[in-house]
């Protein structure tokens, strides 16, 4: 029983509720409602004061007529009766004033010789009768006024509207001036009773009638006015969908005429700065790029000699003066985070330009873990956690830049050890980066994937770009995956990255998506940008082939082989790879 009753609570909560959204929910509702509403007021209240002025127009007529032909006949017969009357005589006079024109019963009142009361009734001695007529009235009738120049007559004709067994009537009441019987009349009011529930019936019909026609206006004027508000929300349901062409029709002088002007020209507005914003955008976008290309090339030439240099310092007769060989250590470091800052201005800008694609292999995941922590020399700082023959199609080359800008971020701001952890949720592959460290503070984790974001703003900008956690977000998206940040309860921060078993479909999409991708980035992005896009796949040019191969973003992934810039770039990749992650922001 108690279930039961909860069940009925629940369906009328519910009930109670969708009334309440249709309520306020639907514009064309509340103007019929409000429409209906008002139409029903003046309807009610029309027939209302129509009913009211019929009543009294009805019962007045009947009303003045019987209180005429009732005075008559006081005057006339109940007047010529002598002052002492019978009883046989006052019957008499009774029958005689009831069977006029009016058809109302008669009761008459007089003290015959003996001073005993005597009483006449017009329908015998079962009619009419002296308790059916209100005490007020009696006193009324029989109270003698004082004479003067307003007043002539002492005694006064006096009605009153009663109810007697649920009909009503009216009654009323006068003394024969001079002396002779008080005279009470009875008149039924059925009659006029039922012609003003009939006028009742029909004003309420009416009513009924005229709601109907007010709902049906409403609705029709409703939908008038609300068709350009339903196209104005069309409209801007398409502009928010980025259609900025969307323009509407306007016709006559209205206030919605106004309206849909207004729209257009804030439409027009918002298309040309977009417009403007999206150019100033792409040769942004384009300058970075071409600028990005156009440093490779010293780059090239300056990684390569301070290969050189660095050789030198290291061999064992090294011919540079001890006096110059702080300077010139400090020019090779700064030249790699030179390059590696240009390689990730070109990733960014292939994310940018949407030229970023997936070159998808079979991985295991852990074979994978290992070989970017064996590459950097990190196996003694990291602990992995991860059973071998957890596989994925991903793009490895990506897979990489990720796994290095998480780890060697940890490194960097945790300390050793990290643990990397690996499991398998449902269709997708979990990765948990965690380190030792103080964390990341609150107001900064909003902010850990933005680029050039750093925690202190009084920090040294040689710590680092500001790219590195951007450009691992951007390589987890576009393998369809995310990651997030977060602090462990007991300390240190935790990034979670999430990638799906098998990326497949996304890459079959990019590869349908691409000749148009490239069509537009052949008119929008020029030459530089179009250099660019064949770097994506990992080909470099020359001499830093085998760096750009290896990497994205600048993050030296796969460095493991090859001289000149690759070398170089290899030997720092324990101390740099996280030049462009965490350390910006925490």
């Amino acid at each position: 029983m108690t279930n039961e009753r909860e069940g009925l609570r629940g369906w009328i909560a519910e009930r109670r509720g969708a009334l309440s959204r249709l309520r306020f929910t639907s514009l064309r509702l509340r103007l019929v409602v409000v429409f209906a509403l008002v139409a029903l007021t003046a309807a009610v209240s029309a027939s209302g004061i129509a009913y009211w002025l019929n009543r009294e127009a009805v019962l007045t007529r009947a009303q003045d007529a019987v209180l005429r032909d009732f005075q008559r006949e006081m005057q006339y017969r109940a007047g010529a009766l002598p002052v002492h009357p019978t009883q046989d005589q006052l019957q008499y006079t009774a029958g005689q004033m009831a069977g006029g024109n009016q058809r109302f019963r008669v009761l008459l009142v007089a003290q015959d010789a003996s001073g005993r009361t005597v009483y006449g009734h017009s329908g015998g001695l079962s009619g009419f009768s002296l308790e059916d007529v209100p005490e007020s009235l009696r006193t009324a009738v029989n109270k003698r006024q004082p004479l003067s120049a307003a007043n002539k007559s002492p005694y006064h004709l006096y009605w009153q509207r009663i109810v007697l067994h649920g009909t009503p009537y009216l009654v009323a009441g006068t003394k024969v001036v001079g002396g002779g019987p008080t005279g009470y009349m009875l008149k039924s009011l059925e009659p006029e009773a039922k012609d003003l529930n009939s006028l009742a019936w029909s004003l309420g019909i009416a009513t009924g009638l005229a709601l109907i026609g007010a709902a049906l206006l409403a609705q029709a004027a409703a939908t008038t006015v609300l068709k350009p508000v339903h196209r104005l929300g069309v409209a801007a349901r398409r502009l928010g969908e980025g259609k900025l062409d969307t323009r509407l029709r306007v016709s006559g002088t209205d206030e919605l005429a106004d309206l849909s002007r207004t729209f257009n020209k804030a439409a027009e507005a918002l298309e040309k700065r977009v417009a403007d914003m999206a150019a100033r955008d792409e040769a942004s976008r384009r300058f970075v790029a071409d600028m990005s290309h156009e440093l490779r090339t010293p780059l090239t030439a300056i990684t390569a000699v301070t290969e050189v240099l660095e050789e030198e310092l290291e061999s064992e007769g090294g011919g540079i003066d001890p006096m110059i060989q702080p300077a010139v250590r400090l020019v090779i470091s700064e030249t790699r985070r030179l390059n590696d800052l240009v390689e990730n201005l070109m990733e960014v800008t292939r994310f940018d330009a949407g030229t970023a694609r997936l070159v998808l292999d079979d991985v295991d995941i852990a074979d994978q873990i290992t070989a970017c922590i064996d590459a950097r020399a990190w196996l003694d700082a990291v602990e992995l956690d991860a059973e071998r023959g957890i596989h994925a199609r991903l793009d490895p080359r990506r897979l990489d830049v990720i796994l290095a800008n998480l780890i060697g971020n940890a490194l960097k701001h945790g300390g050793s050890p990290v643990r990397v952890s690996v499991r398998e949720a449902d269709e997708e592959i979990v990765i948990q980066v965690r380190d030792h460290g103080p964390g990341i503070p609150e107001e900064v984790l909003p902010h850990i994937f933005d680029r050039f974001y750093k925690a202190s703003a009084s920090r040294p900008r040689s710590e680092g770009s500001g790219l590195g956690l951007s450009i691992a977000l951007n390589n987890a998206h576009i393998h369809g995956g995310d990651i997030s940040a977060a602090n462990a309860p007991d300390g240190g921060a935790v990034f979670t990255l999430r990638l799906p078993r098998d990326a497949s479909a996304l890459a079959a999409q990019q590869a349908e998506e691409r000749p148009e991708n490239n069509k537009g980035g052949k008119k929008a992005q020029g030459k530089g940008q179009g250099r660019n896009q064949g770097r994506d796949t990992g080909e470099g040019a020359g001499k830093d082939g085998g760096e750009s191969g290896g990497r994205a973003g600048g993050e030296d992934s796969g460095k493991h082989s090859g001289k000149g810039p690759g070398k170089g770039s290899g030997r720092d990749d324990g101390k740099d790879e996280e030049n462009s992650s965490k350390g910006e922001t925490r």
